[in-house]
């Protein structure tokens, strides 16, 4: 006679200690669970849920400008540390661990309207409205010294802007003109301009450092390269950029902030059409930032919220706003991919979390497995109806629910009526009545 015995080795199942969770053999043969699915979704219900409870993105506040913020700059080689350049000249040094002003500096005797960092980190430059372009070290003076320049030119034009070459001591300014400047000379390297506009903003590419990217109050997007001697493309908006941003990660894709409360993604390759339109703010869009990935993207804008998109998709996915928060002139995206600092009107600059739900501090093992299986739960059911709502669903101030409702009915009545035309030229039918009007005034005139 055969008897059949379940044996098990004890020690394959004894706890080290008494916080160790006990082992339990489980069988995945799925006719042992039959509702393993609904069970699946529920935990991906509540993931989502809990997601929405724990979405606190706000960090913290950094207050001690006497004047709205004009410009911000990121220091490449510390994370910890931020520029601000207010509208009263003052600049100003930031340690973001301990949320607090280490350094001031009364730089301009206007408006600081842009900052660079030298890509070593050893210094960095302002310009202003006094038209001067001062050089400044990152290291504060000797005890009892009063702050100067390591060096200061005085430009012919007020000046817009400023951004570093990330390869060689060369920098680029903005106003009147495009000038290209050597770190060791006074006057202007190299002079570009196309047409007779004020130029607002311009960037360098992070990867091809030679292009150069430029918008103009003209509604123009313009781009240089800086070893050849003339500007190579020019695209004409509806509507007026305030600020452009390439990718780090793609050459060639840059985004630029628009008047028309729209970001747009255009391809340097092929600038007849824009590759990606971003839409959800109801007011002009005034800067714009991309993460260090290259996926994400985030934008200030006159409507006093800031949002967060993907790259590939024409909604966001985050809209951040509080109740004091004015409108939002600048935004960075911090180095290590975690943070989102913004400067507003209102004198402060915040300090943001670019997952709102994520958990700052340090987490035991066991926590960090959970989390990530909750994220894979809420990825894997995030087209189910119910999930998806739940996910895109966002509190808005009521002026902005109210403004995005008004420009959707405004959308979609100019739709129709653009359908309706097209249908009258099809059929060979007389234009409507507003067709005929406009006809007639046009005689008349």
């Amino acid at each position: 006679m055969k008897v059949k015995m379940l044996s098990r080795n004890p020690d394959d199942y004894l706890r080290a200690t008494k916080r160790d969770m006990q082992r339990v053999p489980r069988n995945y043969d799925s006719k042992l669970h039959p509702m393993e699915a609904p069970r699946e979704y529920v935990r991906a219900m509540n993931a989502a849920k809990l997601e929405r409870v724990f979405a606190k993105p706000f960090i913290a506040s950094l207050d001690g400008h006497h004047d709205g913020i004009s410009c911000l700059a990121k220091h490449p080689c510390s994370l910890s540390t931020l520029l601000s350049g207010s509208c009263d000249g003052e600049v100003r040094f930031w340690d973001l661990t301990r949320r607090a002003c280490i350094r001031a500096i009364q730089a301009h005797t206007g408006m600081t309207s842009g900052i660079t960092v030298h890509p070593s980190g050893s210094c960095f430059i302002s310009v202003g409205a006094d038209k001067q372009i001062r050089r400044w070290s990152m290291n504060g003076p000797a005890v009892g010294k009063p702050e100067e320049p390591l060096n200061a030119i005085v430009g012919k034009t007020v000046m817009s802007g400023v951004d570093h070459h990330w390869c060689r001591d060369l920098f680029a300014t903005c106003g009147e003109r495009v000038d290209l400047w050597d770190e060791h000379r006074s006057t202007p390297v190299r002079s570009l301009r196309w047409g007779n506009d004020q130029i607002s903003c311009l960037r360098f590419n992070p990867i091809e450092a030679s292009l150069l990217g430029s918008c103009a109050l003209d509604r123009s997007i313009v781009l240089y390269d800086v070893r050849a001697a003339s500007p190579f493309t020019k695209v004409v908006m509806r509507m007026r950029s305030n600020s452009i941003a390439w990718n780090p990660q793609e050459a060639f894709i840059f985004t630029v902030a628009n008047e028309d409360g729209r970001l747009y993604t255009y391809d340097v390759r092929r600038m007849s059409k824009p590759l990606n339109m971003f839409l959800g703010h109801v007011a002009a869009v005034l800067d714009v930032d991309y993460s260090p990935t290259g996926r994400e993207l985030t934008s200030a804008a006159f409507d006093r919220t800031l949002r967060i998109f993907r790259q590939d998709q024409g909604t966001s996915r985050e809209v951040y706003h509080t109740g004091r928060m004015q409108h939002v002139i600048n935004v960075k995206w911090s180095l290590d991919n975690k943070y989102i600092l913004s400067g507003s009107d209102e004198m402060n600059i915040r300090i943001w979390k670019a997952n709102a739900a994520e958990k700052l501090g340090v987490m035991q093992p066991r926590e960090q497995a959970a989390l990530h299986h909750s994220d894979r739960l809420r990825e894997k059911y995030q087209h189910f109806p119910e999930i998806k709502r739940i996910l895109r669903h966002r509190h808005l101030p009521r002026r902005v629910y109210s403004e995005a409702r008004q420009q959707r009915v405004m959308r979609t009545a100019q739709k129709r009526k653009e359908e309706n035309r097209q249908e009258h030229r099809r059929q060979g039918a007389e234009p409507p009545i507003s067709e005929c009007r406009k006809q007639v005034i046009s005689f008349e005139q």
